[in-house]
């Protein structure tokens, strides 16, 4: 339904704010986070999580690329989803120190099998990425951003402290929860345009950042089966 013209247009930022809020995960509702960060998951899990996340960071790429596809003509948005693809190309090579700690070979990376809890994050981002609203993508991605970041902060501290890892091995986890200010900025350049148009949705990001966040959390909890 279409914004009442006399109605005031909410700014981007406290839209965003709102997201993150209304959509934070449950607590405990993560079982494997809480393990790790007092140091009572196996070694093993570093293992999976970094053959999973070769997966998982190369669909997600390939999504943010056809977004930014979409947005031809749109500059804004076409340059959001252009950071986010760039991101991802550094997370891989983020993911390779460890790996190497891990002792992952090309060949394990490259015959794995991966556990369909584990992918089924990057599958619904497919799934948005080829019809949804790209500032209602902004809204659900951001909250799930806001999640996982929250996570690897968590992990690069235990990591640290519980499992000896090096600096470069925490590197991969330490990327993703440093604050990225310019992707902020572009992502309420993008929000604030899809509402001064009426063209952003609260209502049905929302239902997108539900559905991510319950994903995000099938991730974690598939690692920890």
């Amino acid at each position: 339904m279409a914004r009442p013209t006399d109605a005031p247009v909410p700014s981007a930022a406290a839209v965003l704010d709102d997201a993150v809020r209304a959509l934070a995960p449950d607590a405990g509702a993560n079982r494997l986070v809480p393990r790790i960060a007092a140091g009572a998951a196996p070694r093993s899990v570093f293992s999976t999580f970094a053959l999973e996340q070769h997966q998982v960071i190369a669909a997600d790429r390939m999504s943010f690329r056809h977004l930014a596809r979409r947005a031809d003509g749109d500059p804004p948005v076409a340059g959001f989803f252009d950071l986010l693809a760039q991101g991802e190309t550094l997370a891989i090579e983020q993911l390779a120190a460890p790996a190497d700690a891990c002792e992952l070979t090309e060949g394990q990376i490259a015959d794995y099998a991966p556990r369909p809890g584990c992918q089924a994050y990057p599958s619904y981002a497919a799934r948005l990425a080829l019809g949804a609203e790209p500032a209602d993508v902004v809204i659900a991605l951001t909250a799930n951003f806001a999640a996982w970041g929250g996570y690897c902060a968590t992990l690069a501290a235990a990591m640290r402290d519980h499992y000896a890892s090096p600096e470069s091995a925490r590197g991969f986890f330490t990327f993703f929860a440093e604050p990225a200010p310019a992707l902020d900025d572009a992502a309420r350049a993008v929000l604030q345009h899809g509402l001064d148009t009426g063209r952003a949705r609260s209502g049905t990001a929302h239902r997108y950042g539900r559905l991510l966040q319950a994903y995000e959390l099938m991730f974690w909890n598939a690692l920890a089966d």
